[in-house]
Protein backbone atom coordinates (compact mmCIF):
# COMPACT_ATOMS: atom_id res chain seq x y z
CA UNK A 1 0.00 0.00 0.00
CA UNK A 2 1.46 3.28 -0.95
CA UNK A 3 1.83 5.88 1.63
CA UNK A 4 -0.49 8.95 1.79
CA UNK A 5 -0.01 12.34 0.41
CA UNK A 6 -0.25 14.38 3.90
CA UNK A 7 -0.87 18.50 3.80
CA UNK A 8 -0.39 19.88 7.32
CA UNK A 9 -3.01 22.63 7.15
CA UNK A 10 -1.46 25.99 9.61
CA UNK A 11 -3.74 29.55 10.35
CA UNK A 12 -2.03 31.83 11.04
CA UNK A 13 -2.57 35.42 12.03
CA UNK A 14 0.41 37.78 13.31
CA UNK A 15 2.16 34.95 14.15
CA UNK A 16 5.64 36.37 13.41
CA UNK A 17 7.35 35.76 17.06
CA UNK A 18 6.72 31.85 16.86
CA UNK A 19 5.97 31.00 12.99
CA UNK A 20 9.92 30.61 12.35
CA UNK A 21 10.33 27.81 15.60
CA UNK A 22 6.67 26.35 13.63
CA UNK A 23 8.25 26.19 10.07
CA UNK A 24 11.18 24.44 11.53
CA UNK A 25 9.93 21.95 13.61
CA UNK A 26 6.69 20.81 11.48
CA UNK A 27 9.57 20.95 8.61
CA UNK A 28 11.79 18.40 10.57
CA UNK A 29 8.37 16.24 11.36
CA UNK A 30 7.41 16.19 7.72
CA UNK A 31 11.02 14.90 7.18
CA UNK A 32 10.80 11.70 9.86
CA UNK A 33 7.55 11.01 8.87
CA UNK A 34 8.70 10.43 5.14
CA UNK A 35 11.94 8.84 6.22
CA UNK A 36 9.54 6.34 8.18
CA UNK A 37 7.53 5.95 4.49
CA UNK A 38 4.36 7.28 6.93
CA UNK A 39 3.51 9.79 4.12
CA UNK A 40 4.58 10.32 0.33
CA UNK A 41 7.35 12.39 -0.45
CA UNK A 42 4.78 15.09 -2.31
CA UNK A 43 3.51 15.82 1.46
CA UNK A 44 3.23 19.54 1.77
CA UNK A 45 3.40 22.13 4.79
CA UNK A 46 0.74 24.95 3.62
CA UNK A 47 0.45 28.33 5.97
CA UNK A 48 -2.95 30.07 5.60
CA UNK A 49 -2.20 33.86 6.80
CA UNK A 50 -5.44 35.21 7.61
CA UNK A 51 -4.53 38.69 7.05
CA UNK A 52 -1.71 39.72 9.29
CA UNK A 53 -0.63 43.23 9.57
CA UNK A 54 2.50 42.20 10.66
CA UNK A 55 5.53 40.24 8.79
CA UNK A 56 3.74 36.50 9.17
CA UNK A 57 3.07 36.53 4.85
CA UNK A 58 7.01 37.44 3.96
CA UNK A 59 8.09 34.49 6.44
CA UNK A 60 6.08 32.37 4.81
CA UNK A 61 6.63 33.55 1.16
CA UNK A 62 10.52 33.21 1.41
CA UNK A 63 10.50 30.00 3.27
CA UNK A 64 8.58 28.61 0.32
CA UNK A 65 11.20 30.20 -2.04
CA UNK A 66 13.62 28.17 -0.26
CA UNK A 67 12.08 25.33 0.41
CA UNK A 68 9.30 23.54 -2.30
CA UNK A 69 7.68 21.74 1.00
CA UNK A 70 6.71 24.66 2.61
CA UNK A 71 3.60 26.57 0.95
CA UNK A 72 1.59 29.67 1.65
CA UNK A 73 -2.43 30.70 1.31
CA UNK A 74 -2.63 34.42 1.23
CA UNK A 75 -6.09 35.47 2.05
CA UNK A 76 -6.82 39.25 1.10
CA UNK A 77 -8.20 39.98 4.18
CA UNK A 78 -8.85 38.94 8.18
CA UNK A 79 -11.63 36.31 7.98
CA UNK A 80 -11.55 34.75 11.13
CA UNK A 81 -9.72 31.18 12.06
CA UNK A 82 -12.74 28.84 10.97
CA UNK A 83 -12.45 30.54 7.66
CA UNK A 84 -9.05 30.28 7.47
CA UNK A 85 -9.11 26.63 8.33
CA UNK A 86 -11.46 25.94 6.00
CA UNK A 87 -9.50 28.04 3.29
CA UNK A 88 -6.44 26.09 3.59
CA UNK A 89 -8.65 22.36 3.45
CA UNK A 90 -10.52 23.54 0.12
CA UNK A 91 -7.27 24.37 -1.48
CA UNK A 92 -5.01 21.83 -0.61
CA UNK A 93 -7.73 18.47 -0.61
CA UNK A 94 -6.97 17.93 -4.79
CA UNK A 95 -3.43 17.16 -3.99
CA UNK A 96 -3.63 15.58 -0.71
CA UNK A 97 -5.22 12.14 0.44
CA UNK A 98 -5.49 13.68 3.88
CA UNK A 99 -5.19 16.75 5.99
CA UNK A 100 -4.27 17.91 9.27
CA UNK A 101 -4.64 21.15 10.80
CA UNK A 102 -2.72 22.41 13.74
CA UNK A 103 -2.84 25.78 15.07
CA UNK A 104 0.27 27.94 14.74
CA UNK A 105 1.39 28.51 18.53
CA UNK A 106 2.70 25.07 18.92
CA UNK A 107 0.78 24.37 22.08
CA UNK A 108 -0.90 21.26 20.48
CA UNK A 109 1.57 18.28 20.40
CA UNK A 110 2.50 17.73 17.35
CA UNK A 111 4.02 14.18 17.54
CA UNK A 112 0.74 12.63 17.75
CA UNK A 113 0.28 13.48 13.77
CA UNK A 114 2.40 9.80 13.80
CA UNK A 115 -0.92 8.48 15.61
CA UNK A 116 -3.18 10.13 13.29
CA UNK A 117 -1.78 8.38 10.65
CA UNK A 118 -1.83 5.29 11.75
CA UNK A 119 -5.66 5.61 12.92
CA UNK A 120 -6.08 6.84 9.34
CA UNK A 121 -4.78 3.51 7.73
CA UNK A 122 -6.94 1.81 9.82
CA UNK A 123 -9.86 3.36 7.97
CA UNK A 124 -11.05 6.38 9.77
CA UNK A 125 -11.16 9.45 8.27
CA UNK A 126 -11.80 12.02 10.57
CA UNK A 127 -9.35 11.39 13.50
CA UNK A 128 -9.80 14.50 16.28
CA UNK A 129 -7.30 15.53 19.16
CA UNK A 130 -8.57 15.46 22.10
CA UNK A 131 -6.91 16.97 25.54
CA UNK A 132 -5.94 15.05 28.32
CA UNK A 133 -6.63 17.53 30.66
CA UNK A 134 -6.04 21.46 30.76
CA UNK A 135 -3.61 22.08 33.21
CA UNK A 136 -2.14 25.06 30.91
CA UNK A 137 -5.40 26.92 30.72
CA UNK A 138 -6.20 29.58 33.85
CA UNK A 139 -8.90 28.71 36.21
CA UNK A 140 -11.44 31.06 34.52
CA UNK A 141 -10.49 29.44 31.06
CA UNK A 142 -10.79 25.94 32.30
CA UNK A 143 -14.04 25.81 33.98
CA UNK A 144 -15.66 28.18 31.21
CA UNK A 145 -14.68 26.04 28.10
CA UNK A 146 -15.31 23.06 30.24
CA UNK A 147 -18.65 24.98 30.94
CA UNK A 148 -19.40 25.30 27.62
CA UNK A 149 -18.82 21.71 25.97
CA UNK A 150 -21.46 20.66 28.78
CA UNK A 151 -23.76 23.41 27.55
CA UNK A 152 -23.64 22.18 24.12
CA UNK A 153 -24.12 19.04 24.90
CA UNK A 154 -26.90 19.78 26.73
CA UNK A 155 -28.64 21.45 23.84
CA UNK A 156 -27.67 18.59 21.59
CA UNK A 157 -25.16 19.38 19.83
CA UNK A 158 -22.78 16.78 18.94
CA UNK A 159 -18.81 18.30 19.92
CA UNK A 160 -15.80 16.08 20.91
CA UNK A 161 -15.08 16.80 24.51
CA UNK A 162 -11.57 18.70 24.78
CA UNK A 163 -11.56 18.85 21.53
CA UNK A 164 -10.59 22.44 19.43
CA UNK A 165 -9.14 22.10 15.41
CA UNK A 166 -6.62 19.95 15.73
CA UNK A 167 -7.51 16.79 13.64
CA UNK A 168 -6.69 14.62 10.92
CA UNK A 169 -9.68 14.25 7.96
CA UNK A 170 -9.62 12.41 4.65
CA UNK A 171 -10.19 13.84 1.31
CA UNK A 172 -13.54 12.57 1.04
CA UNK A 173 -14.36 13.79 4.43
CA UNK A 174 -12.89 17.39 3.41
CA UNK A 175 -14.88 17.16 -0.29
CA UNK A 176 -18.12 16.08 2.22
CA UNK A 177 -17.47 18.98 4.49
CA UNK A 178 -17.41 21.38 1.33
CA UNK A 179 -20.94 20.67 0.77
CA UNK A 180 -22.08 22.31 3.87
CA UNK A 181 -21.87 25.79 2.35
CA UNK A 182 -23.78 27.69 5.20
CA UNK A 183 -22.01 31.25 6.15
CA UNK A 184 -21.99 30.66 10.13
CA UNK A 185 -19.65 27.61 10.05
CA UNK A 186 -18.44 26.03 13.19
CA UNK A 187 -16.38 23.57 12.61
CA UNK A 188 -16.52 21.43 16.16
CA UNK A 189 -20.37 20.87 15.03
CA UNK A 190 -20.13 20.47 11.62
CA UNK A 191 -17.75 17.92 10.93
CA UNK A 192 -19.18 15.33 13.18
CA UNK A 193 -22.17 15.68 10.73
CA UNK A 194 -20.10 14.61 7.84
CA UNK A 195 -20.73 11.05 9.73
CA UNK A 196 -17.61 9.02 8.48
CA UNK A 197 -16.19 7.21 10.47
CA UNK A 198 -13.94 8.89 13.42
CA UNK A 199 -11.49 8.05 16.26
CA UNK A 200 -10.20 9.96 18.91
CA UNK A 201 -6.45 10.68 19.57
CA UNK A 202 -5.62 12.04 22.96
CA UNK A 203 -2.80 14.29 24.08
CA UNK A 204 -1.12 16.75 26.51
CA UNK A 205 -1.31 20.66 24.99
CA UNK A 206 2.02 22.82 26.22
CA UNK A 207 2.12 26.24 27.12
CA UNK A 208 2.53 28.87 23.72
CA UNK A 209 5.59 29.35 23.17
CA UNK A 210 6.11 32.42 21.64
CA UNK A 211 3.50 36.10 20.91
CA UNK A 212 -0.15 36.17 22.77
CA UNK A 213 -2.92 34.27 22.15
CA UNK A 214 -5.58 34.94 19.49
CA UNK A 215 -8.40 34.32 21.56
CA UNK A 216 -9.01 37.02 24.30
CA UNK A 217 -11.94 36.66 26.39
CA UNK A 218 -14.11 38.61 23.65
CA UNK A 219 -13.29 36.79 20.93
CA UNK A 220 -14.09 33.52 23.38
CA UNK A 221 -17.28 34.72 24.19
CA UNK A 222 -18.58 35.68 20.56
CA UNK A 223 -17.08 32.18 19.25
CA UNK A 224 -19.26 30.41 21.62
CA UNK A 225 -21.97 32.50 21.19
CA UNK A 226 -21.78 31.62 17.00
CA UNK A 227 -21.70 28.00 18.10
CA UNK A 228 -24.68 27.99 20.41
CA UNK A 229 -26.89 30.08 17.86
CA UNK A 230 -25.36 27.99 14.66
CA UNK A 231 -26.66 24.83 15.88
CA UNK A 232 -29.56 24.93 18.40
CA UNK A 233 -32.71 26.71 18.67
CA UNK A 234 -33.14 25.99 22.20
CA UNK A 235 -32.10 29.48 23.82
CA UNK A 236 -35.08 30.59 21.89
CA UNK A 237 -37.16 27.93 23.02
CA UNK A 238 -36.06 28.52 26.72
CA UNK A 239 -36.85 32.62 26.05
CA UNK A 240 -40.28 31.17 25.13
CA UNK A 241 -40.52 29.14 28.20
CA UNK A 242 -39.51 31.72 30.48
CA UNK A 243 -42.33 33.56 28.49
CA UNK A 244 -44.76 31.10 29.58
CA UNK A 245 -43.97 30.82 33.32
CA UNK A 246 -44.08 34.55 33.58
CA UNK A 247 -47.61 34.29 32.24
CA UNK A 248 -48.80 32.08 34.22
CA UNK A 249 -46.56 33.70 37.92
CA UNK A 250 -48.42 36.82 36.10
CA UNK A 251 -52.04 35.35 36.42
CA UNK A 252 -51.60 33.88 40.01
CA UNK A 253 -50.30 37.23 41.75
CA UNK A 254 -53.42 38.73 39.30
CA UNK A 255 -55.71 36.16 41.36
CA UNK A 256 -53.88 37.40 44.65
CA UNK A 257 -54.15 41.51 43.60
CA UNK A 258 -57.34 41.54 43.11
CA UNK A 259 -58.21 39.15 46.40
CA UNK A 260 -56.87 41.90 48.15
CA UNK A 261 -58.75 44.98 46.01
CA UNK A 262 -61.63 43.65 46.96
CA UNK A 263 -61.42 42.48 50.83
CA UNK A 264 -60.36 46.17 51.15
CA UNK A 265 -56.53 45.20 51.96
CA UNK A 266 -54.78 46.97 48.78
CA UNK A 267 -51.47 48.58 49.72
CA UNK A 268 -49.23 50.85 48.00
CA UNK A 269 -46.60 49.10 46.06
CA UNK A 270 -44.06 51.21 44.31
CA UNK A 271 -41.11 49.15 45.05
CA UNK A 272 -42.59 45.85 43.94
CA UNK A 273 -44.05 47.40 40.92
CA UNK A 274 -41.00 49.27 39.85
CA UNK A 275 -38.88 46.24 40.48
CA UNK A 276 -41.43 44.06 38.29
CA UNK A 277 -41.12 46.21 35.49
CA UNK A 278 -37.71 46.56 35.29
CA UNK A 279 -37.33 42.93 35.82
CA UNK A 280 -39.96 42.02 32.95
CA UNK A 281 -38.37 44.59 30.82
CA UNK A 282 -34.65 43.07 30.98
CA UNK A 283 -36.31 39.86 30.31
CA UNK A 284 -37.63 41.27 26.91
CA UNK A 285 -34.29 42.81 25.52
CA UNK A 286 -32.47 39.75 26.73
CA UNK A 287 -35.29 37.56 24.36
CA UNK A 288 -35.13 40.57 21.62
CA UNK A 289 -31.51 40.08 21.52
CA UNK A 290 -31.69 36.08 21.15
CA UNK A 291 -34.40 36.50 18.52
CA UNK A 292 -32.04 39.59 16.43
CA UNK A 293 -29.04 36.77 16.61
CA UNK A 294 -31.14 34.11 14.86
CA UNK A 295 -31.99 36.69 12.90
CA UNK A 296 -28.35 38.18 11.66
CA UNK A 297 -27.51 34.37 10.91
CA UNK A 298 -30.32 34.34 8.51
CA UNK A 299 -29.64 37.77 6.54
CA UNK A 300 -25.58 36.45 6.40
CA UNK A 301 -26.80 33.23 4.95
CA UNK A 302 -29.54 35.29 2.41
CA UNK A 303 -26.80 37.37 1.23
CA UNK A 304 -23.94 34.63 0.03
CA UNK A 305 -21.03 36.36 0.09
CA UNK A 306 -17.95 34.40 -0.42
CA UNK A 307 -16.40 32.84 3.30
CA UNK A 308 -13.01 34.04 2.02
CA UNK A 309 -10.78 35.89 -0.95
CA UNK A 310 -7.85 34.52 -1.62
CA UNK A 311 -5.20 36.84 -2.64
CA UNK A 312 -1.48 34.36 -3.01
CA UNK A 313 -1.72 30.50 -3.41
CA UNK A 314 1.47 29.35 -3.85
CA UNK A 315 0.16 25.15 -2.80
CA UNK A 316 -1.50 25.14 -6.01
CA UNK A 317 1.47 26.68 -8.34
CA UNK A 318 3.70 24.40 -10.60
CA UNK A 319 7.32 23.51 -8.63
CA UNK A 320 10.59 22.86 -11.04
CA UNK A 321 10.59 18.81 -11.58
CA UNK A 322 6.95 18.62 -10.43
CA UNK A 323 3.74 18.52 -12.34
CA UNK A 324 1.02 20.91 -11.18
CA UNK A 325 -1.82 19.59 -9.88
CA UNK A 326 -4.44 18.59 -12.01
CA UNK A 327 -7.18 21.08 -12.69
CA UNK A 328 -11.01 20.73 -11.76
CA UNK A 329 -13.73 20.29 -14.36
CA UNK A 330 -15.83 23.78 -14.01
CA UNK A 331 -12.27 25.40 -11.83
CA UNK A 332 -10.98 29.40 -12.79
CA UNK A 333 -6.89 29.20 -13.82
CA UNK A 334 -5.35 31.93 -11.88
CA UNK A 335 -1.87 32.68 -12.93
CA UNK A 336 -0.48 33.86 -10.05
CA UNK A 337 3.15 35.08 -11.07
CA UNK A 338 4.77 37.08 -10.53
CA UNK A 339 4.74 37.18 -6.90
CA UNK A 340 5.83 40.05 -4.62
CA UNK A 341 7.83 39.32 -1.56
CA UNK A 342 6.48 42.19 0.36
CA UNK A 343 3.22 41.79 2.41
Amino acid sequence: MNAPTLTIVVPCYNEEEVLPETLKQLRTLLDELITDNLVSEKSRLLFVDDGSKDQTWSIIYKRGLEDHKIKGLKLARNVGHQNALLAGLFAAKRGSDCLVTIDADLQDDISVIREFLNRHSEGYDVVYGVRKERNTDTLFKKHTAQGFYKLMQFMGVNLVYNHADYRLMSKRAVEALEQFDESNLFLRGVVPLVGFQSAPVFYDRKERMAGETKYPLRKMLSFALDGITSFSVTPIRFISLIGLLSFLVSLLFGGYFLYLKFSGQTQTGWTSMITSIWLIGGLQLIALGFIGEYIGKIYKETKRRPKYVVDIDTFNLAVPGEQPFAQEEGELSIDYSPLSETN
